[in-house]
């Protein structure tokens, strides 16, 4: 055992200065922080780049940077457990969705916690520039020296040779002082080495690469609307507002020369600032993927809203911009066709994002996001390179839809044939555990797996997109994200004239209605390609995901008209996710501060990283609980692997552990259990099947003597 301190699990993150002006400054020591109280470290906060780079110098001492201090959410069982309950059919809180007001009063940091935090960077001599409407991210600024003070780091000027670019970052993790342990998640901006990319691109051929024509060339909406039923809906996106997620700008004169072309209207695009970005008087390279994905949202839900979001490209702007959304709720679907592939990206600035992801979720917001086009090795044109196996985020995120691509053949305008698209992103998170909607023929690991669903993206089966003055032809998976948004707001649209509630997180809807008997009816199966590492598969894979819309079937099966539940047994998959702990961060388990740990004093079952309850030898509540839905069907066991290690002795229960499973305690367990090893426990869960149940430890220790429970390796099997 040993003594322990409260340890903040989180992480930092990054924004960039301006262009890149390093002037370099010769190496000198680390200012010490510019606070007296003890502090604790941030885990993960250094950028991986800074160990394949050549350290050029020092950021100089007057060098104005900006930061994000993202804030955590709390009351975190409570909300994956409403998140589970929301998407639910039939669960007594199916489709009540929150207001943002409501969704920060539940489960968004406090008006204090704010406060605590714009005091201390304030008394750091920092200027702080804003707060998000959700409280969930505080915005600041100051020179080089300031930051370094706040958060215990030095910054840098390097070189990556990767990528032939000067970068600056932190040298070694940031710390922030104790009090703000509790309420602090993350720091972005201490290095600006992420920049977001485009998830399109376009066909390269001897005869015609990159051509700009007079003519359209490539699917025009009348066959991707046809190929994929969104003809049949019904629909046409009247009184939905879609945002697009952009970090660059569009020409107005382009997009109505598209809707002109194909004899569409409806309402004009609009632009929504974030940090004060508007690129739209003089677009950069990233305009024809901001006109690619309004051009494809309006040929398949022509009478949508659409909200053009632009941010600046850095890990900030990604974390505001995600904020503002969710607190605008001006929209009710959410298309992306930007990313960074996970181990290139700060794990605290993925954190921050997918914080409100979930409120998102909760606000009944769907999000589709591009899965990436360099297959199953999304780090290709990063610094990690071609060799390592990545997804791509945002569409990583569990509370998101990620959406791959195919290779489209019609007949006319009518569906032919489909084929992986063999650049399609896919492949393992490994950041992110599997949530508990993700289960079915094909789906294996603990590990979220990416894309959950695709259409066509491959550039030689592409679209014809009208941007920079003329036509070209477009592919990628940043044409079948806002495809399948546009589905997402031609499905809101119908489910309010039903009386019905909007997809909201779709991800757990449409992977009900993939294991479900009309699978068949309403997704194109798609069981030939591969990308490097994966191959299609008959139902799941990780290459197309459950495959492309079959849009008026799809439509039908989500607001209760044909899918019924699976018949003839259940299909044996693993629930728990993250149950090894490996992934060195709590989710999708919510734990006390520190539970989820790899020190030395007590060990794992396997591996490093364990969940270390109690052990402080005074009076101490530690808990560690996860939500899942258990299908219907099913026989359920609930396993997981205990050490428990005491200073007290005797038979008197002095410290406990209790295991729930829901309000229904299966076993209390307490210092009399000490043993010198872990011992495995078992418990039926079969009653809870067809519910969502929180499974839930809770470390209970009296004033002295500690005692530890030590969990790891759980699961929760089903068959």
């Amino acid at each position: 055992m040993r003594p322990r301190s409260l340890a903040l699990v989180a992480a930092l993150a990054v924004l960039p200065l301006s262009a890149v002006s390093l002037g370099v400054t010769a190496a000198q020591a680390a200012p010490a922080p510019n606070a007296a109280a003890p502090r604790v470290s941030l885990p993960n906060t250094v950028t991986p780049a800074v160990a394949r780079s050549e350290k050029k110098g020092d950021v100089p001492a007057e060098q104005q940077l900006s930061v994000a201090v993202s804030l955590k959410l709390r009351d975190t069982a409570e909300l994956d457990r409403f998140l589970a309950a929301i998407a639910t059919p039939g669960a007594p809180e199916f489709g009540t969705h929150l207001t943002p007001q409501q969704f920060t009063d539940r489960f968004g940091p406090t008006q204090a916690a704010v406060d605590q935090v714009r005091g201390y960077l304030t008394a750091q001599g920092l200027t702080v520039s804003a707060v998000s409407d959700n409280r969930q991210v505080v915005d600041a600024h100051g020179t080089a020296e300031q930051i370094a003070k706040a958060f215990g780091t030095h910054e840098s000027a390097y070189l990556d040779p990767q990528q032939q670019r000067t970068f600056f970052a932190n040298d070694a993790a940031a710390s922030v002082p104790a009090d703000l342990a509790g309420v602090v998640q993350g720091i972005s901006g201490l290095n600006n080495h992420t920049v977001r990319t485009t998830r399109n691109v376009k066909p390269s051929t001897p005869a015609a690469p990159n051509a700009v024509t007079a003519a359209p060339s490539g699917f025009g909406p009348s066959q991707y609307d046809g190929a994929y039923n969104l003809n049949k809906t019904g629909a046409d996106g009247t009184g939905v507002s879609v945002a697009l997620w952009e970090f660059d700008g569009y020409s107005s004169t382009n997009l109505k020369t598209y809707d002109s072309q194909y004899g569409l209207t409806g309402p004009a695009v609009s632009t929504v600032s974030v940090d004060g970005a508007n690129y739209d008087s003089s677009p950069g390279e990233g305009q024809g993927e901001v006109e690619l994905d309004s051009e494809i949202v309006r040929g398949v839900a022509p009478k949508a809203t659409q909200l053009v979001y632009e941010a600046p490209n850095s890990d900030q702007g990604e974390i505001d911009m995600a904020a503002k959304i969710v607190a605008d709720n001006r929209v009710s679907v959410i298309s992306i066709s930007w990313g960074s592939c996970e181990p290139d990206t700060t794990a605290s600035s993925m954190t921050a994002v997918d914080n409100s992801f979930k409120q998102a979720a909760a606000q009944g917001i769907s999000i589709f996001s591009a899965s990436g086009d360099d297959g199953s090795r999304d780090c290709t044109r990063s610094t990690s390179g071609s060799s390592v196996k990545a997804v791509d985020f945002p569409a990583s995120s569990p509370h998101q839809t990620g959406v791959g691509g195919t290779n489209l053949k019609v007949s006319g305008s009518a569906y032919s044939s489909e084929s992986a698209w063999s650049t399609a992103g896919g492949g393992v998170s490994t950041v992110f555990a599997k949530p508990s909607w993700q289960t079915g023929t094909g789906v294996s690991g603990t590990m979220r797996t990416v894309p959950d669903v695709s259409s066509n993206a491959d550039p030689a089966s592409g679209f014809a997109i009208y941007t920079a003055g003329g036509w070209q032809v477009y592919g990628g998976t940043s044409a079948a994200a806002p495809l399948w948004s546009g589905y997402a707001a031609q499905f809101n649209q119908k489910a309010k004239a039903a009386g019905q509630p909007v997809l909201g997180e779709a991800s757990p809807r449409l992977y009900a209605v993939a294991n479900g008997s009309g699978y068949g009816t309403t997704f194109h199966d798609v069981t030939t390609g591969k990308n490097q590492d994966f191959s299609t598969k008959a139902g799941y894979d990780q290459v197309t995901g459950w495959g492309s819309p079959i849009a008026d079937a799809l439509d039908a099966a989500l607001l209760g008209g044909t899918t019924t539940p699976p018949t003839g047994g259940c299909t044996a998959a693993q629930l728990i996710g993250n149950g090894g702990f490996e992934t060195g961060t709590a989710a999708p388990w919510t734990a006390s501060t520190g539970v989820v740990d790899n020190a030395s004093g007590e060990a794992a079952h396997a591996g490093s990283w364990k969940a270390w309850l109690d052990g402080y030898g005074s009076a101490h509540t530690d808990t560690l609980a996860q939500t899942v839905s258990i299908p219907a069907g099913c026989k359920a066991t609930l396993s997981f692997w205990v050490h428990v290690d005491t200073a007290e002795s005797g038979s008197t229960a002095y410290d406990k552990l209790t295991v729930q499973a829901g309000s229904t305690t299966l076993a209390t367990l307490s210092n009399a259990n000490a043993a010198t090893g872990f011992v495995q426990k078992s418990f039926d869960l079969s009653a809870f099947a067809g519910q969502t149940v929180t499974v839930k430890f809770t470390g209970t220790e009296d004033a002295s003597l500690k005692t530890s429970f030590v969990i790891d390796d759980a699961a929760l099997s089903v068959s």
